[in-house]
């Protein structure tokens, strides 16, 4: 009976701690996955505020000072890892800093095309399904008439390079600058929509660096410096890429129905305003589409059909 009694102490003492190894077990078990739920938590977290502040992210675009990305939104200043998110404020603030170096001679700009013929060698004598856009100043000819041409060329070496900035930040690419016009595009892929939409912020965008930007600034030295304006059309279609000679450095150009449209649009535009043509307007969203009006033009100033059912082409104006 004693053996028995004995074997029973054994017993229960090797349940008792088989019991107490289960439950630190589980214990630990409990710990590591609330530690993975919780950093699994954190990089959920990250990841969402990586997507919100995407269209925000300030990036390096070979300037000497940082190119800024525009936001609808006021957001105070602060920084993911390495990216930096700059309120909208601080971006006008960075560009008139720049304009004001400028005037004084203290700053360069780097403009380039590089980017867009970079793009476009890849696709020469390739038709390619493009939004283009002209954005050109407004009253260049009388300021020509009327400013010292080294005035006259620190304008235009301001108003190319911050819309040329504005262009890359919502992807676009510059083309070319002829004379006052900035002209650039949007490879429209897969999703028309969506480079339409991103045109008409980009040309949204334009007007507002000239405005808040670039004027407070002239404005300091109006006795030397007129405010600007600028008239911007928009128009999408097949272009062909075309370079002038063999070589790798020559220069590419766009040929086609929608840049011989879209120039022109632009010619009828008022000061401050957006012009598109209907194949742009009908793949806007229906809230972008509220900001235009019909364009009425005389017969004798619009001689461009509409490809689709031959009859006038249809130009819409922001309000």
């Amino acid at each position: 009976m004693k053996r028995d009694k004995n074997n029973d102490n054994e017993n229960e003492t090797d349940e008792r701690d088989t019991s107490d190894n289960l439950k630190r077990k589980l214990k630990i078990h409990q710990e590591e996955r609330s530690v993975d739920t919780e950093n699994n938590n954190q990089d959920g977290e990250n990841d969402i505020k990586e997507k919100i502040i995407k269209r925000m992210i300030d990036t390096n675009y070979n300037t000497s000072s940082k190119t800024e990305r525009h936001t609808k939104e006021n957001t105070n200043e602060s920084s993911t890892e390495n990216k930096t998110i700059y309120d909208l404020q601080t971006l006008l603030s960075q560009r008139q800093d720049r304009l004001t170096s400028l005037l004084y001679e203290r700053y360069q700009y780097n403009t380039s095309i590089k980017r867009g013929q970079d793009f476009l060698l890849n696709h020469v004598d390739s038709k390619l399904s493009l939004v283009v856009m002209y954005a050109d100043l407004v009253g260049s000819t009388k300021m020509s008439m009327t400013l010292p041409v080294e005035r006259m060329g620190k304008i235009i070496k301001a108003y190319s390079h911050e819309l040329s900035s504005v262009v890359e930040s919502y992807d676009g690419f510059v083309l070319k600058y002829v004379g006052d016009a900035v002209i650039a595009f949007f490879p429209s892929g897969f999703n028309k929509y969506l480079s339409c939409d991103k045109a008409f912020q980009c040309a949204t965008s334009m007007i507002n660096v000239i405005v808040n930007g670039i004027n407070p600034i002239l404005e300091k030295d109006k006795d030397n410096y007129p405010k600007l304006q600028v008239k911007i059309g928009i128009d999408e279609g097949e272009n062909l890429v075309i370079q002038y000679g063999y070589d790798k450095s020559a220069p590419i150009d766009l040929i086609g129905y929608p840049m011989n449209v879209a120039a022109k649009m632009t010619s009828l535009t008022g000061p401050n305003k957006i012009t598109v043509g209907n194949n742009v307007y009908k793949l806007l969203h229906p809230t972008l589409q509220s900001e235009f009006q019909e364009m009425h033009i005389k017969e004798s100033e619009w001689k461009y059909i509409d490809l689709e059912n031959n009859s006038p082409y249809k130009v819409y104006t922001t309000k």
